[in-house]
């Protein structure tokens, strides 16, 4: 598939990671994820992101999630895999990687968490990546997760790139969500990464989201995301505050426990995590199961 600014719209899922009770990765699980997401009407897919628990599983391992969803997949929907790291040589290196698996849309690439580079070395680290990884790079800005944040002229600057397409934009700051707007044109995507503000950040102008709720509910999510893009606010205004009792229980812990662990109760996959992000207690599974039913994802 030749990604194109009009596939960068809509809602993609921030897909999970199931692992076995040994904490491997359940590959049949996986596929079966992805299938119900297909099924759902997800406009698109982010395997080995944040909720995908990326950061604690080896190259190898992301390599053949990434290829599993690929996979099953084919051509039906973009798929944009997280290849960032703290590293730029060694982000470069795993986005070629990556680039060699057949179906994968754009790498989706974080700003290095821990190092707290600057503007002008984020500037370096994008460029570098989009210049030699081989794929067209999504921004992926996270500031409560890596303690450094894009800002809206590094942006702008990064969008003048021809391999670099658009951001995942994960602050919740509407002011620097404009802000980019303001400073880039339509053909660079901007999609949102925080569940509770996808509705404005639309407004704005955004074209679509990068969703940890689509997890378990990608046709609301991409309903939202088209009455938007269509400019029926007023219907993706309903969908946005009948979520929010959701998003609210997904985000009483660090993503992804919440996410995993209804998963789990859905019967879809396992509830293991890798440490330090463990399993919830059973108060919080039976809080968790009530908003479920009062959604209707459980009987």
């Amino acid at each position: 598939m030749s990604l194109n600014f009009l596939e960068l719209r809509g809602a993609f899922t921030a897909l999970i990671t199931p692992f076995s009770d040994d904490g491997t990765v359940d590959f049949a699980a996986l596929r079966g994820l992805v299938r119900r997401q297909l099924d759902g009407g997800i406009d698109g897919l982010v395997p080995c992101g944040t909720t995908g628990e990326a950061a604690t599983m080896s190259a190898e391992e992301r390599l053949q999630v990434i290829k599993t969803v690929a996979e099953e997949v084919g051509d039906q929907v973009p798929i944009i895999a997280g290849t960032g790291t703290n590293n730029t040589a060694e982000t470069i290196a795993f986005t070629r990687r990556v680039a060699n698996i057949n179906h994968v849309d754009a790498a989706l690439v974080v700003t290095p968490y821990y190092n707290k580079p600057g503007q002008p070395e984020l500037l370096r680290h994008f460029r570098e990546v989009a210049d030699e990884g081989g794929l067209p790079v999504v921004l992926y800005n996270v500031p409560g997760r890596t303690g450094v944040s894009l800002g809206p002229d590094t942006v702008a600057r990064l969008a003048e790139h021809n391999a670099i397409v658009g951001i995942k934009e994960a602050s919740a700051d509407m002011a620097l969500d404009s802000a980019i707007r303001a400073n880039t044109d339509n053909g660079f995507a901007m999609l949102s990464g925080d569940d509770f503000t996808t509705f404005p950040f639309l407004a704005i102008g955004g074209q679509g989201c990068v969703s940890v709720l689509s997890n378990l509910i990608p046709g609301d999510m991409s309903k939202m995301c088209a009455a938007a893009g269509e400019g029926d606010f007023e219907t993706a205004r309903e969908i946005h505050l009948s979520i929010q009792p959701l998003a609210r229980a997904m985000f009483r812990k660090s993503n992804p426990i919440p996410v995993k662990a209804a998963a789990n109760l859905m019967g879809w996959c396992g509830p293991t995590l890798r440490g330090p992000l463990y399993e919830p207690d059973d108060d919080f599974k039976e809080e968790l199961e009530n908003t479920l039913h009062a959604y209707g994802l459980v009987s």
